[in-house]
């Protein structure tokens, strides 16, 4: 009788012992997230609400759409330190494994005629070396025809990258118009968009404007491009910037303040 009382008493024993190291660990975990949200918080305030697979890498967060093979989305907030970093362009184009379907691969894209065209710029990302791998992973890219990718296209990127440079941080919104598409490539059949936006919000300003530029060679002024959010939205089927004060959000999106902006770059 007594061995029993002691068996139980051990046992008894192990079992607050058990409990008390998952309490301890467990409060390290939710700790941990605490965390890691007050960092994350300001970094993903604005994310924008549609379908598609939400995917969070390093330095952006993405919608994948499985049936156009790219993301409808790329959403992030452009610092001074993402562009002024000094890691060097990889090149180094891949899958992206955590799309859960797979995204698009490599062989769609050789030989398309298409450019591999960013969605979040490389050069947008050069503050960190896992940042700027994962900016070459193919959620990221969708196909764009190469003089406009090289041509008018980087002209915007570039002009984002000096408004970041000159006012401070701003959140970025890209992606693909894929309406009336120009067809498909690949065996993975990748959507070729008609046209892409882009959208800006600079939050210390209250400023917000936005793009939507045919997927062709232009000669035009960027300024000739710009539009309401609110059309942007009308064509995409995507609610951006939703957690702004309504009010704000709805004054933001529905005007075109081109004296807001400064386009000589």
């Amino acid at each position: 009788m007594n061995k029993l009382i002691v068996l139980f008493y051990l046992i008894l024993i192990s079992c607050q012992t058990y409990t008390s190291k998952n309490e301890s660990n467990n409060d390290k975990i939710d700790s941990n997230l605490e965390i890691l949200d007050s960092h994350t918080e300001e970094k993903y305030s604005y994310l924008p609400l549609s379908d598609g697979q939400i995917v969070h890498h390093n330095n952006y967060s993405l919608a994948y759409n499985e049936k156009n093979e790219q993301a409808i989305w790329v959403y992030y907030l452009l610092t001074s330190d993402m562009i002024n970093g000094t890691i060097s362009r990889k090149n180094n184009f891949r899958v992206d494994k955590k799309i859960n379907k797979g995204s698009a691969t490599l062989s769609d894209y050789k030989n398309s005629g298409y450019d591999r065209g960013h969605l979040a710029p490389a050069a947008d990302m050069k503050n960190s070396a896992i940042s700027m791998s994962e900016s070459f992973l193919f959620s990221n890219i969708s196909p764009q025809v190469p003089s406009f990718n090289r041509g008018i296209w980087k002209k915007l990127e570039s002009l984002v990258r000096h408004w970041v440079d000159s006012e401070g941080d701003m959140y970025i919104v890209t992606g693909p118009i894929l309406k009336d598409s120009l067809g498909t490539i690949g065996d993975n059949q990748v959507t070729i968009p008609k046209s892409f936006y882009k959208i800006i919000y600079c939050n210390q300003k209250e400023k917000m404007i936005g793009f939507i530029i045919p997927n062709k060679k232009s000669n035009d002024y960027l300024n000739s491009y710009v539009t309401t959010i609110d059309y942007i939205e009308s064509v995409t089927n995507i609610d951006f910037f939703s957690s702004l004060d309504d009010f704000l959000e709805k004054e933001l999106e529905s005007n075109v303040n081109l004296l807001a902006w400064n386009f000589k770059n």
